[in-house]
């Protein structure tokens, strides 16, 4: 699919003006969706007593692709 085809942007415009005659209701119904995050979703709740003890947390537990980790 070329992105920059006229064809392609007018669909995709046209979808966005359907979406947006949907009430408010059923657009936050349907934008969102849950994901089972590992580890994350194993707790109810964590608590730190640091911001740098809650990053040393999410570097040593959490899979890389959540994108929890520091960059560089």
């Amino acid at each position: 699919m070329n992105q920059t085809d006229p064809q392609t942007r007018e669909a995709f415009r046209e979808q966005c003006r359907r979406q947006m005659d949907r009430p408010l209701a059923l657009r936050i119904k349907y934008g969102f969706n849950r994901v089972n995050k590992p580890v994350l979703d194993d707790a109810s709740w964590r608590s730190f007593n640091s911001m740098a003890e809650y990053r040393e947390w999410c570097e040593k537990n959490l899979p890389k692709y959540l994108g929890f980790r520091r960059s560089g």
